[in-house]
């Protein structure tokens, strides 16, 4: 009896851990070798005018 599954399911695992192992490589790589550029930045945010909620008319006198 022959059993194929085996060995393709080993090469896809160890195809994938390769390439995740990669990819984490290229991750650490960026995190040590690479050092970002600090700046100001000023961003204007426009505020929405708040108009006042309506009072609703129940037909009572307020005191």
């Amino acid at each position: 009896m022959r059993q194929t599954a085996m060995p393709t399911l080993v090469r896809l695992l160890t195809t994938l851990l390769i390439v995740a192992g990669i990819i984490y490589g290229i991750m650490a790589a960026l995190v040590y070798f690479v050092e970002p550029t600090r700046r100001e930045m000023i961003v204007d945010v426009p505020l929405p005018r708040i108009e006042p909620a309506p009072v609703p008319d129940t037909g009572e006198l307020r005191p």
